[in-house]
């Protein structure tokens, strides 16, 4: 049988002006792989696909999002039904869930379209061999960005256990069947795979794109650094991210990057952010969606429709919804907190207009690159810095607020600050889970209208999610998590 490789039909979004004419847009799903790599456009379809996988949603493009905040603790749960997650708030999800083994296969997906190209990319003499550099440093950020959603999701923490079993570090391309087994890399291994990746990455991909969708849509240099400072945070590599930080982080206010004409900063206008073009400099890296219905999830997957429109979940009453920053009316944050028929607070940062529900994704802003720096910086007791950075962040949504002395005064203090302001800057985006589970912290009981959540301690077996049972029944070698 001849070899077929999928290519999404909806490559437009991705494609600036002056490469239009380079596509073939038949309506085809797969194309046999003799001709897939064939034509500079197909080379360019194959490379947009990388990011179609990506707003797939089951992953980023939908749920995936809601699952960290589910399995978290500042959202409370309305519906019990099953297909809204209820079991995943319920903290007892099974190898056997959907949700487990959806995300689990979207994301390997994902890797292995990487992997291809990367293959297919060292061979090419289709384009040259520059393009070429650029395409496979494409495919290393969306392999690496794949494999670190998987092993916060389906491992345990890289400061709880280095050592423990990992994920299967798929790097070759899998294009028959039968080549399913392969054995699970340490978590350290894993996070080594995803370093190497990046600073690869960094190395070939372009300083910029030619338009500002494609700059916040397709990795660039600073978005591969970006994510490294994210992952090593994750180990607790300080030196590193400060390392990291400053190539993009300007040493004083008003802290940004510029290069070219490219130029990330944090927007003066918050509510901007969520609600505007989507393109503004603080987006470094999102998931955008076009017009078009059938690139939109459906909307019990849609972010807007989970916090707001439903909502499927609210903000929970004790959660970090009670802090001065969402009530005092001076922090432009605040706004975006509402209150449903039920008396409920809801999240707006997504849009609650009419379905389908087309916002684009935050995945990397800068004002987590900020936080970042700050918190690596108060752990290596350069507290000036740190909360030098740390006021950046808040006073761009409250000008005029001042920190107490006591939440800066020591190195304890200050990284308990920033956590907060955290908190309080990406709450709705996925953010809360990775931070308890990066410092092995239990995740809370909390309450919902489905009733109560137990808390989950770092040691039980369902701190992080079981290994899908579609790997295990095609894989092997894999060895469940005990």
């Amino acid at each position: 049988m001849k070899k077929y490789i999928l290519i999404s039909c909806l490559i437009l979004l991705f494609t600036s002006a002056c490469n239009d004419d380079l596509l073939d847009t038949q309506p085809e799903t797969s194309i046999p792989e003799s001709i897939a790599f064939s034509t500079p456009g197909k080379i360019l379809a194959q490379t947009n696909n990388l990011y179609k996988q990506l707003q797939n949603q089951n992953f980023y493009g939908g749920r995936f999002i809601i699952f960290n905040e589910q399995r978290a603790d500042q959202f409370g749960q309305n519906d019990g039904n099953a297909a809204t997650g209820s079991a995943v708030w319920n903290q007892n999800v099974a190898s056997t869930n959907d949700f487990v083994n959806n995300v689990w296969s979207v994301a390997y997906t994902a890797i292995n379209a990487a992997n291809i190209l990367i293959s297919k990319m060292n061979e090419t003499t289709v384009i040259s061999k520059e393009l070429a550099k650029n395409y496979i440093a494409e495919a290393k950020f969306i392999r690496a960005f794949c494999f670190f959603s998987l092993v916060q999701t389906y491992a345990k923490p890289y400061n709880q256990d280095k050592t423990a079993l990992g994920l299967p570090l798929r790097l070759t391309p899998i294009t028959t069947s039968g080549n399913s087994d392969l054995a699970r890399s340490t978590v350290e291994e894993v996070y080594a795979q995803i370093l190497k990746d990046l600073d690869e990455a960094e190395t070939d991909l372009p300083v910029s794109y030619t338009t500002p969708l494609l700059n916040i849509s397709r990795a660039k240099k600073c978005t591969a650094i970006a994510l490294k400072t994210r992952v090593l945070l994750l180990q607790n590599n300080f030196d590193q991210v400060i390392s990291e930080s400053k190539k993009i982080v300007s040493a004083t206010l008003p802290f940004q990057y510029t290069e070219g004409n490219l130029t990330h900063k944090l927007e003066a206008n918050y509510t901007a952010i969520f609600g505007g073009s989507y393109t503004g400099t603080e987006a470094v890296f999102s998931i955008p969606f076009a017009n078009s219905t059938t690139e939109t999830p459906s909307a019990q997957y849609a972010l807007a429709y989970n916090y707001a429109a439903q909502p499927i979940i609210f903000l929970a009453e004790t959660g970090i919804v009670t802090d001065p920053a969402f009530n005092s009316g001076t922090d432009a944050r605040s706004t975006l907190i509402g209150i449903n028929s039920a008396n409920q607070k809801i999240l707006k940062k997504f849009s609650i207009t009419t379905a389908p529900f087309r916002d684009y994704v935050p995945v990397i802003r800068y004002a987590e690159i900020v936080l970042n720096y700050a918190e690596a910086a108060a752990n290596t007791n350069d507290l000036i810095t740190a909360a030098t950075l740390l006021k950046a962040v808040r006073n761009r949504s409250d000008p005029n607020y001042v920190f107490q002395a006591n939440d800066l005064a020591t190195k304890e203090a200050l990284v308990a600050t920033i956590q907060k302001e955290r908190e309080i800057e990406f709450l709705g985006e996925g953010f809360r889970l990775m931070d308890l589970q990066r410092k092995v912290q239990t995740l809370p009981a909390k309450k919902g209208a489905i009733g109560t959540a137990p808390l989950v301690l770092p040691t039980s077996s369902n701190y992080i999610w079981p290994i899908p049972s579609g790997e295990i029944s095609t894989n092997h070698l894999m060895v469940p998590n005990p």
